[in-house]
């Protein structure tokens, strides 16, 4: 008993820390457009920074000159917190790993490995930035580091920057941080979930970081106009967070527990934040993108499927450095619920995409569990609707909200649950539930007969998750002589031989 009390102080410490570090994440134009030459002279800097530009100039171009734009290297440059420095990643720039910096700035973060091509790429995200931390006249995060606007002065003026990388507001008043701490604490000491505690007030959080991220992106156009930007000579993007947790690691094969895969916390938890936390956050990023007219990258739903404990991960869980001293602490295990390489991987990948596409506003997922994302040039908010029964009245459900594999799909009361939303890829013809990017509507063992009841499934792009729409129904694409049909009001979706009836049509 003494050593098992033993483990579980540990366990907590470690837990608690985690959770503390969990507060570093959370603590445009089109590509062509991004890609013309600033056109008016840049206004001169503080005496300090243009210290700094100038070396910074000798060291890419041999000599201190600012240069004329179309002289200059390109360059693709990321600000904000540990979401995008690269905490998580395990591979971190000299300095920024302690004992006095714990930037974590990892060479392997999205930035430096996009498909956008730029002559240098600059990372000046630091974990544990506020919006304090990058806007025009803040704070210093560490000694040895520069406010982010700053940063951003200089690398624009010694290149011609073609994307400007936003990641932040996690660390402002929705406190990321102390919230997950409070709840892994109330997972450990057995005090119940947090989510009675933190979702009546979650989003007045939301609602007063908005202001404060729009100011930073108004500071940053700002710094890019005394550089001599016009606003439309380059992008400027806002990117939303993925949730990294969720309820569904019960069907990973291989899950080995929450102990071992680092998924500390209630499934309830895990629930809300996933539908509720993470989804509230994005709609106030969005937001901001809408109100200063800039680039918007929704990740809301880029790690459904790959959460942590998942079998594809693309974020660490409680992850613990037993190369840092005075274990267990804040610093030994802050890498723990970040995106790890292969979720950064897919932010390069995302952002890559969206660069070329020249859309205002795009969504990233991973449709069919694949490990290759997609953009979609729609909003997440706008694209999933409910499926109403014209005989019925009633709106196709998932039950009781759940997304395990296997849960039925039934006819219940409309109420505009995210359970009860729906959106139809066209190119993959999947029809995928709102509550995760990870669950399609499936006929199980494709038994194409009437009768069979459907269900939801992990998305795997396999047949018997192929839908065609005609008539206001839903046929398999393996089976187009029967239809999803709602035989009473909170009946079972069934298959059943197409017949033209209202119960087989959903508006």
């Amino acid at each position: 008993m003494r050593r098992t009390r033993h483990r579980l102080r540990c366990t907590f410490a470690a837990a608690v820390a985690a959770a503390a570090a969990f507060g570093g994440m959370a603590a445009g134009a089109t590509g062509a457009q991004a890609a013309s030459a600033p056109s008016v002279q840049s206004t001169p800097l503080p005496p300090d920074l243009e210290k700094i530009r100038a070396a910074e100039a000798t060291q890419l171009y041999g000599d201190p000159a600012e240069r004329p734009p179309a002289d200059r290297k390109t360059g693709l440059i990321s600000l904000g917190d540990s979401e995008i420095s690269g905490e998580g990643v395990g591979t971190y720039e000299a300095g920024t790993n302690g004992p006095d910096n714990w930037c974590h700035r990892s060479p392997d973060s999205a930035i430096h490995r996009t498909g956008i091509p730029a002559d240098e790429t600059y990372n000046v995200a630091c974990s544990g930035a506020y919006t304090g931390n990058i806007r025009i006249g803040g704070t210093k995060q560490y000694a040895d580091e520069l406010v982010q606007s700053d940063s951003l002065a200089i690398k624009a003026r010694n290149t011609r920057i073609k994307m400007v990388l936003l990641v932040a507001g996690a660390n402002d008043d929705l406190q990321f941080g102390p919230v997950m701490t409070d709840c892994v604490e109330r997972y450990l000491l057995l005090q119940g979930p947090c989510q009675s505690k933190y979702e009546p007030g979650w989003q007045a959080r939301v609602d007063a970081l908005v202001p404060k991220v729009e100011q930073t992106v108004s500071d940053l156009k700002s710094v890019m106009r005394d550089a001599g930007y016009a606003d439309g000579s380059y992008k400027l993007v806002v990117m939303g967070y993925p949730s990294p947790i969720g309820p569904d690691f019960h069907d990973n094969p291989g899950f080995p527990g929450k102990l071992a895969c680092g998924g500390l916390g209630y499934d309830s938890d895990t629930v809300w934040g996933r539908n509720t936390a993470v989804p509230a956050f994005e709609v106030g990023m969005r937001k901001v993108a809408e109100d200063t007219g800039v680039t918007y990258l929704d990740n809301s739903r880029l790690f459904n499927g790959h959460e942590v404990c998942m079998e594809d991960t693309w974020a660490r869980g409680l992850y613990i450095d037993v190369s840092k001293p005075g274990l267990p602490d804040s610093n030994s295990v802050r890498q723990s619920f970040h995106p790890n390489y292969r979720g950064h991987g897919a932010f390069a990948s995302c952002l890559t995409q969206l660069y070329n596409s020249g859309v205002q506003e795009g969504s990233c997922a991973d449709p069919a569990s694949t490990g290759t994302p997609t953009l979609y040039p729609l909003a997440w908010d706008d694209a999933y609707r409910p499926l109403k029964n014209e005989a019925t009245g009633t709106c196709l459900d998932v039950t009781a909200s759940a997304s395990a594999n296997g849960t039925a799909v039934i006819g219940w009361d409309c109420h505009g649950g995210r359970n009860q939303g729906w959106w139809y890829d066209s190119d993959r013809k999947s029809v995928h539930t709102q509550l995760t990017q990870d669950r399609c509507l499936d006929v199980p063992g494709a038994n194409y007969t009437a009768g069979a009841k459907l269900i939801i499934w992990n998305c795997s792009g396999a047949a018997n998750q192929e839908w065609v729409r005609q008539s206001g129904g839903l046929r398999p694409a393996a089976a187009t002589g029967l239809c999803a049909t709602l035989g009473a009001a909170k009946d079972p979706l069934t298959l059943r031989p197409c017949d033209g009836t209202a119960s087989q049509r959903f508006a």
